[in-house]
């Protein structure tokens, strides 16, 4: 442990005005799983009654899974070059 910037920090905190504790409170808060977790709910309602209960397709996860699989590709063919010829 770092006992030196334990005080330090301490000493520049004692100096925040009450907004600026506020706001570091706020900062420092993890942020509530339930809660986060109900505003993804909230959104996905929103978003299913814009279109009318019509599912996005193709599926999210898939179109995640898909960009995942290219990056991962643009990084091993930028990595190991000799493994991944290119093509013409």
């Amino acid at each position: 442990m770092n006992a030196k910037l334990v005080e330090t920090l301490a000493q520049i905190i004692e100096t925040l005005s009450k907004e600026e504790r506020t706001l570091l409170e706020e900062k420092l808060k993890k942020p509530d799983r339930r809660e986060v977790m109900k505003q993804i709910e909230e959104h996905r309602a929103e978003i299913s009654a814009r279109r009318g209960g019509k599912p996005i397709s193709p599926p999210v996860e898939d179109i995640i899974h898909q960009m995942r699989e290219e990056r991962t590709e643009q990084i091993m063919s930028a990595s190991f070059p000799q493994f991944y010829p290119e093509e013409t």
